[in-house]
């Protein structure tokens, strides 16, 4: 990340010792831990971490037959899986406070137009997987658990265990989360110059096929969470590719060449 070409360096004399790097690092580590520390203390207080497991498996409950409730098989599990919910909960909540210990600590080492792209992208990167996850808690699991339970022999009892609800949901959450990064990643991809904006329109085709097997394989067997999953993500590729032609107008070095597309070059040949 440097300007060779660039007469006067805007990070000369900046530069620092490496155990003044580490140094900053700890304390760095150190701010974001306390601030997932302080998180999570206020929710042990309010509202409590078995309340917070309630807000997670509502959508759960809510789908079960009237008087079912899930269980607890693990002998700790009712005070364990609730401290987890919390901690993951603070972890969730503390993210703005972690990725912006992050960005100061990376911030000082960057040009002003690397600045312009770095930022943007870790701010809309948060927001998308807040989004994914939110998308997937309120919409997703509304359709897909009483769906689920429709499907399920009149000879069974439906009494899903808390632990097991719990690495369903963080799996949920995580797929989901990442799923809706993918402006971000197509982003990048175009400002590095690893494909160019034509090659990504051309790649239109191949890239539903692939979101279509990743939302089979990713979301519960019912094909309301696998649409779910795949229209938002053909729709967020579309805007990446809407974003990339803008951060790439936007966030060249001064001394730099635009990039153009080659079909653009053509056209105005």
């Amino acid at each position: 990340m440097n300007d060779s070409g660039s007469k006067d360096d805007e990070l000369a004399g900046t530069e620092q010792p490496f155990v003044q790097h580490l140094f900053e690092l700890r304390d760095r580590l150190l701010r974001s831990i306390y601030g997932i520390a302080a998180v999570f203390l206020v929710l042990v207080f309010y509202p409590g971490p078995s309340q917070l497991y309630d807000l997670l498996a509502m959508p759960l409950v809510r789908a079960l037959p009237e008087g079912s409730k899930m269980i607890a098989v693990g002998v700790v599990s009712p005070f364990l899986v609730p401290i987890k919910v919390s901690v993951m909960a603070a972890i969730a909540l503390a993210l703005p406070w972690i990725l912006y210990q992050v960005w100061a600590f990376v911030a000082p080492g960057l040009y002003r137009h690397e600045k312009k792209l770095v930022l943007p992208l870790v701010a809309a990167s948060t927001v998308l997987f807040y989004a994914g996850a939110a998308f997937c808690y309120f919409f997703v699991f509304g359709q897909a658990f009483p769906a689920i339970q429709k499907m399920a022999p009149a000879s069974v009892a439906v009494s899903p265990d808390i632990e097991a609800y719990l690495d369903f949901v963080i799996t949920m959450f995580i797929a989901f989360g990442v799923a809706f990064e993918v402006p971000i990643v197509v982003v990048i991809l175009a400002r590095m110059n690893v494909v160019t904006v034509a090659q990504l329109k051309a790649f239109r085709t191949y890239f539903i096929v692939a979101a279509a097997a990743a939302a089979g394989l990713v979301t519960p067997p019912d094909p309301v969470s696998m649409l779910a999953l795949l229209v938002p993500m053909c729709i967020l590729y579309e805007m990446g590719i809407w974003a990339a032609q803008i951060f790439i107008r936007h966030t060249q070095a001064p001394d730099a060449d635009p990039v153009k597309d080659p079909a653009a070059s053509a056209a105005e040949s």
